[in-house]
């Protein structure tokens, strides 16, 4: 706990069999009080590996419900379950826990709502190996939404986040997608109720275990982005609301 405020880590998993030990081994246990896995109907032996290494508190989805599914499942397991700050972390190894203090003190001492770790302050995202066509990708997205938004995040896409109580509670993230651009959604949600986000540079590894999705999905992800972008730019400026923002 931080001041009395407990401290949930979330893992949403999917086929994290490999790379599930060496990101539960960095996450620092003198503040984090509960670790949630939520396997999403796995084809590897992540749900053992869980069991294992002693994580106590492990959902598995009976099917595949997705990135957006398995979020809201962890969100919802963590507030069952009393938290006061969730931390999203990928099982994968692609984010490192050790930024896992920074974005909880700063929750917990009230200086912001949300935290996300971003890969493109500094030079995390090429220097981790992020393909060029992503970074490009990434960088024309992010344009777009920050001026779609009247924003200025450095990236809407990394899936390192945490998020306070409030928050968790204020966002009705149910009507979000189940996909991938779930991510994005909520961001944006976010921003419509008002809450502050902070961003804090985060290093990023891409390697053969490290999840990614393919060209055609990254494709259908950007168009959800863009089109999520443009339902927030019509729902602020009252010309259409759109279910996310009522």
């Amino acid at each position: 706990m931080i001041d009395n405020k407990k401290i949930i880590v979330v893992l949403p998993a999917y086929n994290a069999g490999k790379t599930l030990e060496k990101t539960h081994n960095e996450i620092p246990f003198d503040i984090v009080d509960e670790v949630i896995l939520v396997d999403d109907h796995s084809l590897d032996n992540t749900h053992e590996v869980a069991k294992n290494i002693g994580i106590g508190h492990v959902v598995h989805h009976e099917k595949n419900k997705g990135y957006g599914g398995n979020q809201k499942s962890c969100y919802k397991a963590a507030l069952e379950n009393g938290a006061d700050i969730v931390i999203m972390l990928h099982p994968d190894y692609q984010y490192t826990p050790k930024l896992i203090h920074s974005m909880a003190y700063l929750i917990a001492n009230d200086v912001y709502p949300v935290v996300i770790g971003s890969r493109i302050l500094g030079k995390g995202a090429l220097k981790g190996g992020m393909p060029i066509y992503k970074y490009i990708a990434n960088r024309f997205l992010t344009l777009s939404q920050n001026i779609l938004m009247n924003q200025k995040l450095s990236e809407y896409h990394t899936g390192y986040r945490a998020y306070s109580k409030e928050v968790l509670e204020t966002i009705d993230f149910d009507k979000n997608s189940d996909d991938f651009v779930f991510d994005n959604q909520f961001l944006a949600q976010i921003f419509y109720k008002g809450f502050e986000i902070a961003e804090i540079t985060c290093p990023t590894k891409y390697f053969e275990e490290a999840s990614s999705i393919n060209f055609k999905r990254s494709v259908k992800y950007g168009l959800g982005v863009v089109a999520t972008s443009l339902q927030y730019f019509l729902s602020k400026n009252g010309i259409y609301k759109f279910s996310i923002f009522r």
